[in-house]
């Protein structure tokens, strides 16, 4: 008869498969830094602020496709470390990380004083978003902006994240890199600042009366995009000199965010 373990004693541990049984999963990243995933973006970081770049981790299957990445690094003197694909996705606490994880120095945001100065001294166009946190609309709208040249981006309250989602930069394609990104946690008197400054405020509603043709003379020009399903915030509303809608046939009242902001931007630019 076999003999009864002890009443306390502890389970054999059960053997470890896969990478798991060669080394602990990877640790997150520190706190004070920022998380990146995704081709284009990645590349467009180590581009644009290389020096802020800490460490690199690329899927070990795509070494061939990230060759530019492997060697950037290797200049760079960063770390650079092929990791499995559910290293990754462990890393990035996401699947859509295409490959490619980095790890960078926070961030930096202007203050809005600095995006006036430059509206006005380049006659720009900049977006600014009243209470719009979609990651895939926000980093929709960064690419669409981007591609059309706007100079800058202004994330409004609720208090601003303290870095754009990761998701969204991935989804904005690199559209993030190319942007002064600036933050307030009162959008409305960010606003009203600028307009003292000169630039022509103009929020998107569904219920605008007016269409950018026939009200956008002159620049520089903000154009506020709202809330996904509640719009404007009334204080934000007060200080648009404009409302502009974009005409449809009515069978659908309107548009998503980042579609409409697209259509926007594009008249804006011409």
């Amino acid at each position: 008869m076999s003999r009864r373990p002890p009443r306390n004693a502890r389970p054999a541990p059960r053997e470890k498969r896969g990478y798991l049984a060669q080394r602990p999963p990877p640790a997150p990243p520190a706190p004070d830094g920022e998380l990146i995933y995704g081709h284009r973006a990645g590349l467009a970081v180590l581009e644009t602020r290389p020096a802020d770049v800490l460490r690199v981790g690329y899927d070990r299957a795509l070494e061939r496709e990230l060759r530019e990445v492997i060697r950037a690094c290797s200049v760079l003197e960063v770390p650079c470390t092929a990791l499995s694909e559910a290293e990754l996705s462990h890393l990035a606490h996401s699947d859509q990380h295409e490959g490619l994880l980095l790890q960078t120095t926070p961030r930096k945001f202007a203050p809005p004083a600095a995006l006036a100065e430059l509206l006005v001294k380049k006659r720009g166009l900049a977006v600014a978003f009243d209470r719009v946190r979609n990651p895939y609309n926000i980093g929709a709208v960064l690419r669409t902006a981007a591609f059309f040249g706007v100079e800058a981006a202004l994330l409004g309250a609720p208090a601003p994240h303290p870095a754009l989602p990761a998701q969204a930069v991935r989804v904005a394609e690199g559209g993030a890199e190319h942007l002064m990104l600036c933050r307030t946690t009162d959008l409305a008197d960010t606003l009203g600042r600028l307009r003292k400054a000169g630039v022509l405020v103009v929020g998107a509603e569904d219920y605008g009366t007016s269409t950018v043709a026939s009200v956008v003379q002159k620049r520089p020009v903000v154009l506020v995009l709202g809330h996904e399903r509640e719009g404007l915030s009334d204080r934000v509303r007060t200080q648009c000199d404009a409302m502009v809608a974009i005409k449809g046939s009515g069978h659908v009242r309107s548009l998503n965010v980042s579609i409409a902001a697209s259509i926007l931007i594009a008249q804006l630019s011409g």
